[in-house]
């Protein structure tokens, strides 16, 4: 075989530096893209901010859609009830929210800091350090105090004592000579510490505890004990027929009983948590001007580099082998500050296109957005499908109804009976709407929402009802039921 040489032209696309870092830049959230600047100034001689830059963070609207889908509200859970143990779905399924739950304590607890403890909050303690306060100004003495310290140690974030005393006996050395007994008698001692709930094995102690320091003459006050000792899970499923038979009450009774229950905390320790709150940036803000809805950059977050004039004229000045680097930053200078405008006035476009298109969410909210993928954003904007997607993914919005995520305004619709198409979105809050205004002694069942949309023209299967309603964390028909 003879070997000879040839010549071939082809075409290759390549990435050069400079798409790299627009490409990198837009799919960065506002305050990545804040530490990326952060860094370039640093290792940039050439780069200087055009004025004191201060960002401006914005906390997210409690009733908001957050990116953080990021985050799941707090208390949510997607396991099935049979995954869940009777504690968990107890609390979930309780009658009545957790987040309802846990807000009543907080309003209560607020009232309680300011009277009883002037001098130390639940937002300056820790609840460790709250209860070995409360143990040092108290009574016991000694050994006594040191066991119950040992177990102050052992609570887990909501004061649940959630270790077996056996095991932690084996577990202590054996120079401390502390009994099972020991530990038995120190948690009954750490149970009355301070607030009721604090040191129980499960919810029902929990409630127990938290009932037995109400004032005997409470109504129904021993009812609910033996309710909430005995029976949990039987309320969690709602079978009051049962109850009414194994605790021989009546339905005012057990309703009595229920209220009561209902008004406590399940998680007594969580007023001590010192979690922050999630804060974002949004890239644009959304306001009405003349009718109009209409998006605008926020200035605020968008960082304002210039070139370092000095060092620009000392390049011009030099001609030695140094000059070579400096104007390789000032050629990466100018990028970044080209790239910076380009990635915001891409993020603009796309914003601008998204409120055009959902105007009437602005108007009445989750109930007018309309079905909206990324390809009609693409193709009005003459951009590739990726590029909207790294153009929407962690880039917020601040409207009058809160600040959102890009992507929360593209979803999928279905088709009604006249013809066109309603979203997905706006189905989840009619079911919302529904479930709101239903009797709860007479709930909608699935099939039920499904007729009533029907009647609206939409056409919606069982099985799709069941899967918003449990994508917005709506109790099946028979847990709604009430008394």
């Amino acid at each position: 075989m003879k070997h000879a040489l040839q010549l071939r032209t082809s075409q290759q696309l390549t990435l050069t530096p400079q798409l790299q870092q627009a490409i990198k830049l837009l799919q960065l959230s506002t305050q990545d893209v804040q530490q990326e600047v952060a860094r370039m100034l640093d290792e940039n001689p050439m780069l200087e901010l055009a004025e004191e830059y201060a960002p401006a963070t914005f906390a997210a609207d409690a009733g908001s859609t957050r990116a953080t889908e990021a985050a799941p509200a707090s208390g949510s859970d997607d396991r099935s009830s049979d995954e869940r143990g009777p504690d968990e779905r107890v609390r979930d399924d309780f009658g009545i929210e957790a987040a309802d739950w846990e807000s009543r304590d907080r309003a209560r607890s607020s009232d309680d800091e300011d009277e009883s403890y002037p001098e130390h909050s639940a937002g300056q303690l820790s609840l460790r350090e709250h209860l070995h306060e409360q143990l040092a100004s108290g009574s016991l003495e000694g050994r006594d105090r040191i066991v119950v310290g040992l177990l102050i140690e052992a609570l887990d974030e909501n004061g649940y004592f959630a270790q077996d005393l056996a095991e932690l006996a084996e577990l202590l050395p054996e120079e401390l000579d502390i009994s099972l007994d020991d530990l038995e008698t120190a948690l009954v001692q750490l149970q009355h510490l301070d607030l009721p709930g604090l040191g129980a094995r499960n919810l029902g102690e929990c409630l127990v505890l938290q009932l037995k320091a109400l004032p005997e003459d409470t109504p129904q006050r021993d009812l609910a004990i033996r309710l909430a000792g005995n029976h949990l899970d039987t309320l969690a499923a709602h079978d009051f027929n049962k109850l009414k038979k194994l605790l021989h009450c009546s339905d005012a009774e057990l309703r009595a009983a229920q209220h009561l229950i209902v008004g406590l905390n399940p998680k007594p320790g969580a007023e001590f948590d010192h979690s922050v709150a999630d804060y974002v940036v949004p890239d644009v803000i959304v306001e009405k001007h003349q009718n109009k809805w209409r998006a605008r950059l926020n200035v605020e977050a968008m960082p304002k580099l210039r070139v370092n004039s000095m060092y620009a004229n000392i390049l011009q000045q030099r001609d030695d082998g140094n000059a070579s680097q400096l104007s390789v930053q000032l050629q990466e200078a100018k990028w970044l500050i080209k790239n910076l405008q380009q990635r915001f006035e891409t993020i603009l476009r796309v914003a601008q296109a998204i409120v055009a298109r959902q105007e009437k969410f602005f108007e009445h909210g989750e109930i007018g957005m309309r079905p909206l993928v990324l390809r009609e954003i693409a193709e009005e904007l003459e951009l590739h499908e990726s590029t909207i997607s790294r153009g929407t993914t962690q880039k917020f919005m601040l409207t009058p109804r809160g600040i959102y995520e890009f992507k929360h305004f593209f979803g999928s619709g279905l088709a009604t009976e006249s013809g066109g198409t309603c979203s997905s979105a706006a189905i989840r809050e009619l079911i919302r709407q529904l479930v709101s205004a239903e009797n709860t002694r007479k709930p909608l069942t699935d099939s039920r929402m499904s007729e009533i949309l029907a009647q609206q023209g939409i056409v919606v299967a069982r099985r799709t009802i069941a899967k918003y309603r449990e994508a917005l964390h709506i109790l099946p028909v028979n847990l709604r039921k009430s008394l």
